[in-house]
């Protein structure tokens, strides 16, 4: 993908946070503390880079103070491919960088490798780490929205989903090379992760 000098102007910087984290306590997660800033402030770091930022929330309230662009599930019930679909609709760009919004240590030259990946002929970008997809650190195509949306139905996983459409994995060792512990791919689900990753509840 064509740059302006360090900028993504053709892409939404998509926020996913879902619902309420249960195995944290009903703590919204992109309200965690890593190194002094909640995790959606270290996300929003990023945000200048891009065309455009979106939040997926079901539960908005507690990010009302951030004044992003709010948007909830168009189909509930989906997790993690409601999540990406509700981004895909709402988008204002051509194409959507998803991330999770309990993911605090995204490297700042991820989102550039990711879409250096993304040209005419590919609708996702996303990594494969270990045999695992990582696809809420991935990019999209915003024209998927219609075919991704009709594809719930059926309750599929992330995998399938991606298998449908002309996906690029980029192999580990490309993430690697510009996060060589893969700290970018850390997510904070549980009281463990809390302490694995040094992450802190929000003061109340």
């Amino acid at each position: 993908m064509a740059r302006s000098g360090t900028a993504f102007p053709e892409v939404t910087l998509a926020i996913i946070a879902g619902g309420q984290g249960r195995r944290l306590s009903g703590v919204p997660k992109g309200l965690l503390v890593a190194e002094g800033r909640t995790v959606l402030e270290r996300l929003l770091v990023l945000a200048s880079r891009f065309g455009d930022v979106l939040l997926v929330a079901n539960a908005p309230e507690p990010y009302a103070r951030f004044g992003l662009r709010t948007v909830a599930d168009v189909v509930p019930g989906k997790g993690a491919p409601g999540g990406v679909h509700a981004a895909l609709v709402a988008a204002r760009t051509p194409w959507v960088m998803a991330v999770a919004c309990d993911m605090p240590f995204i490297a700042p030259e991820v989102p550039g490798v990711l879409l250096d990946g993304a040209d005419e002929d590919v609708d996702a970008v996303c990594f494969e780490v270990g045999g695992r997809l990582e696809p809420l650190l991935a990019v999209y195509r915003s024209a998927l929205a219609s075919a991704w949306g009709e594809a719930l139905a059926v309750n599929p996983s992330m995998r399938e989903l991606l298998s449908r459409v002309r996906t690029r994995l980029l192999p580990e060792d490309v993430l690697r090379a510009v996060d060589p512990t893969l700290r970018s791919l850390a997510n904070v689900n549980t009281p463990e992760d809390l302490e694995r990753y040094g992450v802190a509840l929000p003061s109340r």
